[in-house]
């Protein structure tokens, strides 16, 4: 799969003749470089992110992957590129509170049509190497704030998209916790993955390759 991602005079609006939550934005974003989308609160930076992850259709303008423009492609085959190629993390972890951690990752790998032998294996590297290992069969509930995004880290990471988007994913963790999603991050984009987060930490933005301001 081809992972040069590129928007054209992006435009989105809730409900037609509404004002615009961004309009106009046209970037270009570079596989293996990871870039940091900023602006102040309620400028559409998560909003953009979900329209980049094909989650919501732009008002106007064109969202393409590899010179091919998938904004008004029909709803399954957008899901089947999102499911296959396409890695979130989230401020909030998210996680089925009803599954373990294991299935939580494993579901993501599985949706993605990984093999049983490899979504378990990978799965379980990825816990080892973000410490949550020993959480393996612990349900969400039972496991604290940071370990729940490693353990959504992990998930999004276990079917090694070709594009990762991070809304403020270290929002609400503690300095140390923070410092391990920013480095999975960056190794993310270090191993050829176009990796676009969201965040207004101005010091986590200035480690980015590149960045785009929203709403400046």
């Amino acid at each position: 799969m081809i992972t040069r991602l590129t928007v054209e005079e992006l435009t989105f609006r809730y409900r037609r003749g509404g004002n615009p939550v961004f309009q106009g934005v046209s970037h270009d974003f570079a596989p293996g470089a990871l870039t940091a989308v900023t602006g102040p609160s309620g400028s559409g930076k998560s909003t953009l992110l979900y329209v980049l992850g094909l989650m919501l259709t732009p008002s106007a303008g064109t969202v393409s992957w590899g010179g091919r423009a998938v904004t008004a492609w029909p709803d399954g085959d957008r899901s089947r590129l999102r499911a296959a190629h396409i890695g979130f993390v989230f401020q909030d972890a998210i996680l089925d509170p009803s599954r373990t951690a294991l299935d939580n990752i494993s579901e993501a790998a599985s949706i993605a049509g990984m093999s049983r032998e490899d979504t378990a294996r990978e799965a379980l590297r990825l816990m080892r190497r973000f410490g949550v290992a020993e959480r393996a069969h612990h349900r969400p509930g039972e496991v604290s704030g940071g370990q729940a995004q490693r353990i959504a880290l992990c998930r999004a990471l276990v079917k090694r998209p070709a594009l990762l988007l991070a809304d403020e994913p270290s929002g609400n963790l503690d300095p140390a916790s923070a410092g391990v999603v920013w480095q999975a991050l960056h190794a993310a984009a270090a191993d050829g993955a176009t990796v676009v987060v969201a965040t207004h930490d101005g010091t986590r933005a200035a480690t980015a390759d590149h960045r785009l301001a929203v709403g400046e």
